[in-house]
């Protein structure tokens, strides 16, 4: 699996409100961590099983992160740079991520090393025909600025559903990663 980190922190960069409603108010913020039965009106976990069972990980009092938004589809619409993995199409998705305690959303450096961390770690997965991308942005929680990450997934394959398996596995992997960096952060006292 290809994986790396960036940063986006310019103005015209997405940021993320916490708790969000979007404009129809049919889409809002559900705090996972504190109420996981609200899983249930995640209309993306509804319809993608491996996405509900990553949320419900990510969200769990074993983890350090919390989730925020999310998406996934399929698109045949492949870049030149994707080229490398020789397929006709992709699953794709993002996770808006943010840390479970308050402190460290207001700490850019503890982004920073997470990321770092978690891809280090994650490069050491087998190779597979997948992408992850983990994004540190600027975030707003009920007033107070700070930072979180956009995490994107791409599984590539010859056709929907070896991008789903592709996808599947990655989603797997990087929910495992997740929560050992988060156990290793709750032993060494950081989160």
């Amino acid at each position: 699996m290809d994986v790396d980190w960036s940063v986006e922190l310019e103005s015209e960069d997405p940021t993320l409100a916490v708790p969000w409603v979007s404009e129809d108010g049919s889409q809002r913020y559900y705090d996972l961590r504190a109420r996981p039965e609200l899983l249930l009106y995640v209309d993306e976990a509804a319809q993608h099983r491996e996405l509900g069972e990553f949320l419900t990980a990510i969200n769990s009092a074993n983890s350090c992160l919390q989730s925020a938004k999310c998406d996934v589809w399929a698109s045949r619409e492949l870049s030149e740079a994707e080229g490398i993995y020789g397929a006709a199409c992709k699953r794709c998705s993002y996770v808006d991520l943010f840390f479970a305690e308050t402190a460290p959303r207001m700490d850019f450096p503890q982004h920073e090393e997470f990321a770092k961390k978690l891809t280090t770690l994650l490069k050491r997965a087998p190779q597979i025909s997948a992408a992850a991308e983990f994004i540190v942005r600027r975030a707003h929680y009920e007033g107070k600025s700070g930072f979180y990450f956009t995490f994107e997934l791409a599984g590539y394959g010859d056709d929907e559903e070896d991008a789903k398996k592709r996808w599947m596995i990655a989603l797997n992997l990087i929910a495992n990663a997740i929560l050992q960096l988060s156990a290793s952060r709750v032993t060494s006292a950081e989160c």
